[in-house]
C-alpha cells in the first residue's frame, strides 16, 4: 500500500517543498498534499515510479514493501518514541493532561520533546487539523508569530490551548488560524495567567 507519510518524510529529508515536488511530478500542489496525508489512497504504479524518481528512492519504499519485494528499498527515516502528554485544544481551551498517555513515533530530524493530540478546528489555516499530532519543543518563551502550546490559569483549573503567539505592548494575544474564532487577549496583569509550554515544530497528520 502506498505510504504517504513516508513520502512526506522523504521529501522533507531532501529539503524539498511541496511545490517543488509537485512541479517535479507534474501534479498540482493540492494533489500531492492529498497523497501525503492519505486523502488519496489509490495510486497507479506508474505514478509511484514518478514519485520515487523525484524523491531519489525506490517504488518499494513508497509502497512499504519488505523482504525480497524490496531489494532496492531505501531505508525509511529513523523515528524516535516521544511521550504524548495529552490533548490540547485547537478551539476553546480544555484541561491539560500532564500524565504520559503513550509514546508516538516522531521522525529523528523533528525537534520534539513531547507530542500533543489536537482537538478542534481553530488552527486549520496553519494546516493543523482535529486529530493531528503536534510535536512540541519545550521552552518557556515564544516569539511573535510562532505557534505555541500554552497553559492559561483559570479560577478553578489550568487549561491548555494551541495558538499563534502575538506579543502586545501591554500583554499577549493567542491568535487562531480560523476566522470563525476570536483571539484570546490578555492585558496587564492578566498576561501573567499565560504560560508557554513550548513551540510547535512539526505536525503529524492523521491518515
Amino acid at each position: 500500500m502506498f505510504n504517504g507519510a513516508w513520502m512526506r518524510a522523504r521529501r522533507r529529508e531532501l529539503g524539498l517543498s511541496l511545490t517543488q515536488l509537485a512541479e517535479s511530478v507534474g501534479l498540482s500542489k493540492s494533489t500531492v498534499y492529498k497523497y501525503e496525508t492519505g486523502e488519496i489512497r489509490k495510486i497507479g504504479f506508474d505514478k509511484v515510479e514518478v514519485f520515487a524518481q523525484a524523491l531519489h528512492t525506490s517504488p518499494a519504499f513508497l509502497l512499504g514493501w519488505t523482504g525480497s519485494e524490496a531489494a532496492n528499498l531505501t531505508a525509511p527515516p529513523s523515528f524516535r518514541g516521544k511521550p504524548r502528554l495529552g490533548t490540547i485544544a485547537c478551539g476553546v481551551p480544555i484541561l491539560a493532561m500532564q500524565n504520559i498517555e503513550t509514546f508516538d513515533p516522531v521522525p529523528e530530524y523533528a525537534a520534539c520533546d513531547f507530542t500533543l493530540l489536537c482537538r478542534g478546528d481553530s488552527m486549520t489555516g496553519a494546516r493543523i487539523r482535529d486529530g493531528d499530532l503536534v510535536c512540541i519543543r519545550r521552552q518557556d518563551t515564544a516569539e511573535t508569530g510562532q505557534i505555541a502550546a500554552v497553559l492559561v490559569d483559570g479560577e478553578f483549573e489550568t487549561e491548555a490551548t494551541l495558538k499563534r503567539v502575538r506579543h502586545l505592548e501591554n500583554g499577549i494575544a493567542l491568535w487562531p488560524e480560523n476566522p470563525a474564532y476570536e483571539p484570546l487577549i490578555f492585558l496587564g496583569e492578566e498576561a501573567n495567567r499565560v504560560h508557554i509550554l513550548g513551540v510547535a515544530t512539526y505536525c503529524i497528520g492523521k491518515i
